[in-house]
């Protein structure tokens, strides 16, 4: 029977080492950076790591994808508080660019792309996990908006592709220049997702004008 103070008390320990090499893979590099500085870190034995991440590369793992898996979590965020299509995916192009370029994200995603070099398995779990799921629900967003009737102008499929696209486009370009490449302004966020927005077909005006239509038609039926 698994005792439920040891599964606390591991529970802590797996945030506090989390923590600690966290900050020293993106302090220092992930190869610079030893297990040993780790446990230094963060408190408790070399044996504990073991026990709860298996190897430095597992640790890194779980450093990734926990920081990194959250997509899906702001979709569902922003479908939540309700409104209109526009106003949702305004809402949630705010919350992609506040977490894909925070720079702790962006640091990790630069020991992503250095490690995906070299570990083809790694770079698969990585976009799986991330990219993935997130465009999945994505397309899930657009697929429920299309059942209820709203027009759009391309399939629920491209339009999650193009969506994110433009967020995974920016945090590459972040990682790989410094952010001398990427002008950032909440007035370039506004106007790109409009721009969206228009091309899909879901601004308030049209979403409105197909609204009315479906109504005059319904009466002269």
């Amino acid at each position: 029977m698994t005792d439920p103070a040891e599964c606390c008390r591991l529970s802590r320990r797996r945030l506090a080492v989390i923590d600690a090499a966290r900050t020293l893979f993106i302090e220092q590099g992930y190869e610079k950076t030893t297990l040993g500085e780790v446990v230094e870190r963060a408190g408790g034995s070399m044996a504990t790591v073991y026990k709860l991440f298996g190897s430095k590369d597992g640790l890194l793992e779980a450093i990734v994808f926990e920081r990194t898996s959250s997509g899906v979590a702001m979709v569902h965020e922003a479908i939540a508080e309700s409104g209109s299509p526009s106003t949702i995916l305004h809402r949630l192009a705010a919350s992609f660019d506040r977490h894909f370029l925070d720079p702790e994200t962006v640091a990790l995603v630069r020991i992503v792309i250095a490690r995906s070099m070299s570990d083809r398995a790694f770079a698969r779990q990585f976009f799986d996990r991330t990219a993935t799921r997130t465009g999945i629900a994505l397309q899930r967003m657009f697929e429920t908006w299309e059942s209820q009737g709203v027009p759009m102008t391309a399939t629920p499929v491209l339009l999650a592709e193009l969506f994110l696209g433009q967020f995974i486009s920016d945090v590459h370009a972040e990682a790989i220049s410094h952010g001398l490449g990427l002008a950032r302004s909440h007035e370039r966020l506004r106007a790109r997702t409009d721009f969206f927005i228009a091309g899909a077909g879901l601004r308030d005006e049209n979403l409105d004008y197909a609204s009315r239509e479906s109504r005059v038609g319904g009466r002269r039926d």
